[in-house]
């Protein structure tokens, strides 16, 4: 879509013309919470300056807002509504306030050093177009009528309540249906845009990779130790690392250059990283155990409590440890430990 408004100053000019509609004391209302004039005003400098209450400068916003919405209508601004409300369809009917508006720049090809708050004002002005009461921990953002901050507050309760029952960074696709299914006798028309743009407003929840999300407080989201930053390697990685790898990962995942000896010795100290191979490490809540390959395979046998075969031992020995099978097969033969029944089938020795 092309703009007709051409500039930053033909912007504002259109703004200014608008005002025109206002009287005085709502003009230079407007004009100071605004920034027209250069700067910013916040309520408190508006209500001292003219000595009428704080609720009366409000009051005298809502009113100029009110009016200056029937006359956008009929100018060039009604592109800038028009435009955010297609946006905000595509992104579940809610979107945060930066986000809308970075988006109404590339859509309009308005200059990048557009005034923000002329558009933010705009936008408000419009009946359909909702802004967000200031809410702590949550982001400024717009929304449609088609949902409502009970509906937005509600969904953003099971989403948390979700991702403190499963203790872990959740794929957004994942988290969708979940929350979907928990909801499904209260809403039944919960798209993915929508839990996605919860997710933006929240500063609770934090998107990992783009496609993960999890708590803010949850150190695999803003690792600081050095035992975080190697958990995030790790997790990020999905795979055995040799402690070389996870040095290099963590520079270049992280930014942050380490020497390789300090990554090795933390792996070694930390109890939930497990060494499976000659350097090579993996998380202990992977379901990998602690020790040597005869203390993985009497473990097992322990809780087979009955003769094992040989490919029965192998199987489990290799899902916790990354090993080769014929280390398997010696650490069988230690008859300090195991001792074979018949042929093929091990158990401890009594």
């Amino acid at each position: 879509m092309e703009s007709t408004i051409y500039s930053t100053e033909g912007l504002k000019n259109l703004f200014v013309s608008v005002l025109d509609t206002l009287t005085p004391k709502e003009q230079e209302v407007i004009i100071r919470r605004v920034g027209l004039n250069g700067q910013k005003e916040t309520l408190q400098n508006i209500w001292d300056s003219f000595s009428i209450t704080r609720e009366r400068v409000r009051q005298i916003e809502d009113t100029w807002i009110k009016k200056i919405g029937r006359v956008i209508k009929t100018t060039d601004l009604i592109m800038i509504q028009n435009t955010a409300k297609e946006v905000l369809d595509l992104h579940g009917w809610l979107l945060t306030k930066d986000k809308l508006l970075n988006a109404l720049v590339r859509e309009l090809n308005l200059p990048k050093n557009v005034d923000w708050n002329i558009i933010s004002i705009v936008l408000q002005s419009d009946y359909e177009i909702k802004k967000a009461k200031p809410k702590l921990w949550v982001k400024t953002y717009f929304y449609l009528p088609q949902i409502s901050p009970k509906k937005i507050n509600l969904v953003h309760k099971e989403m948390t309540k979700i991702l403190k029952k499963k203790k872990d960074v959740v794929d957004v696709h994942i988290l969708f249906e979940l929350t979907k299914i928990a909801l499904r006798d209260k809403y039944e028309d919960l798209t993915l845009p929508f839990i996605d743009s919860i997710v933006d407003i929240h500063e609770d929840l934090v998107k990992w990779e783009e496609v993960l999300v999890g708590l803010e407080k949850w150190k695999i989201l803003n690792p600081k130790t050095l035992k975080d930053k190697a958990v995030y390697v790790l997790k990020k990685e999905k795979l055995p690392m040799h402690f070389v790898d996870i040095s290099n990962k963590i520079t270049e995942y992280l930014w942050d250059v380490v020497k390789t000896n300090t990554v090795h010795n933390e792996l070694i100290r930390n109890e939930d990283f497990v060494l499976v191979w000659r350097g090579i490490y993996v998380l202990k809540e992977w379901g990998f155990k602690p020790g040597t390959v005869i203390d993985v395979i009497v473990e097992i046998m322990k809780k087979a409590g009955k003769p094992m075969t040989t490919d029965e031992i192998t199987t489990k020995v290799l899902k916790v440890r990354n090993v080769k099978k014929t280390t398997i097969y010696m650490n069988l033969q230690n008859k300090d430990y195991v001792q074979r029944v018949w042929r093929n089938f091990y158990e401890l020795k009594k």
